[in-house]
């Protein structure tokens, strides 16, 4: 099942509206067949896993991250492909949430005489899935705000010049994370001031992530839409609608850019599940702008707390990931 998280991984970003799913074929101890869900979703991950088992699948073991899916849509349902395939065993990791399947994948299997073992590294797939399994409980996606500043929490000097307060490694690591992401996000202040291309670079040809441009002003001429730039949505209003409709359009994954006013509205809402800040080794001062604009806090207990996740150094800066769930 590790394995299978491991492959689930490559699809994170690359196949919404679908979930990232990964599988593993096993027979006689021996991995006969593997796969992950491709570029837009399909084909799913038990599928490729069997097309490259073949015969082999037949009385294996099938490691699914996800329950298999039980509906009909512009592909038939995973769980009847295992079971035609002849597959002796399933194990998953997750229930699918989706009430198409919800548990009627489990249930088909073991009505075809197929030993089913559910809820194995349960927390880890659960924590992999949030994007999805928030986007079909909650009709929002998962967010991760992202924050490049100084060691006082600065993003730009009082003047407003803020390229490049961290290095050229940490900007290829955010790269990495847009990869990850279905979409990104800035305010209109954000795009106006720095024109921000939003796409994914140094990675390959790959699907590109939606940009999405939260403002009620104009805005500035961004790159095109074409294969090396996502399309561009215009949003604007309360946070909680803006991210529903997302949800409602597929997507599962929001990854934050700036600036300093959206990145309060997320964490005001409660809204953030994922925090990663990029800390260069300067200093601008209480003149600058801040990472985070006003809270409005009275106390102490209202500020957002997260969890500590992990930290480690890009080049000359210093990497922190804090979650919503500590995970």
């Amino acid at each position: 099942m590790a394995h299978a998280l491991r492959l689930a991984q490559r699809g994170l970003g690359n196949v919404w509206p679908n979930p990232a799913v990964g599988s593993v074929l096993v027979r006689d101890g021996r991995i006969v067949g593997r796969g992950w869900t491709q570029t837009g979703g399909r084909p799913h991950a038990e599928r490729m896993a069997l097309d490259q088992a073949g015969e082999a699948a037949r009385g294996a073991t099938a490691y699914v991250t996800l329950e298999p899916c039980a509906h009909e849509g512009r592909t038939p349902p995973c769980a009847n492909a295992l079971i035609k395939a002849g597959v002796a065993r399933v194990v998953t990791a997750l229930t699918d949430p989706d009430p198409r399947t919800a548990g009627q994948g489990h249930a088909m299997l073991r009505a075809a005489g197929i030993e089913v073992t559910e809820d194995v590294l349960s927390a880890e797939a659960r924590h992999l899935q949030r994007g999805f399994l928030l986007r079909v409980t909650e009709a929002r996606p998962m967010v991760t705000l992202k924050l490049a500043c100084s060691l006082d929490g600065r993003i730009a000097t009082a003047s407003g010049e803020s390229q490049w307060i961290t290095g050229p490694a940490a900007r290829q690591h955010t790269h990495l994370l847009r990869l990850r992401h279905d979409a990104i996000m800035v305010g209109g202040g954000t795009a106006r001031a720095d024109r921000p291309s939003l796409n994914v670079r140094g990675f390959g040809p790959r699907r590109q992530p939606v940009r999405v441009i939260v403002s009620s002003g104009e805005l500035p001429d961004l790159p095109p839409e074409g294969e090396d730039f996502g399309p561009i949505l215009r949003a604007s209003g309360p946070v909680q609608d803006i991210l529903r409709d997302l949800a409602a359009h597929g997507i599962t994954r929001v990854l934050c850019e700036g600036g300093g006013g959206l990145a309060a509205q997320l964490l005001a809402a409660d809204l953030v599940d994922d925090l990663v800040i990029y800390s260069a080794g300067m200093v601008l001062g209480g003149d600058g702008a801040a990472a985070v604009a006003a809270l409005g806090l009275t106390g102490l207990a209202q500020g957002p707390r997260l969890q500590f996740r992990r930290a480690f150094r890009v080049g000359p800066d210093l990497c922190q990931i804090w979650s919503r769930d500590g995970g």
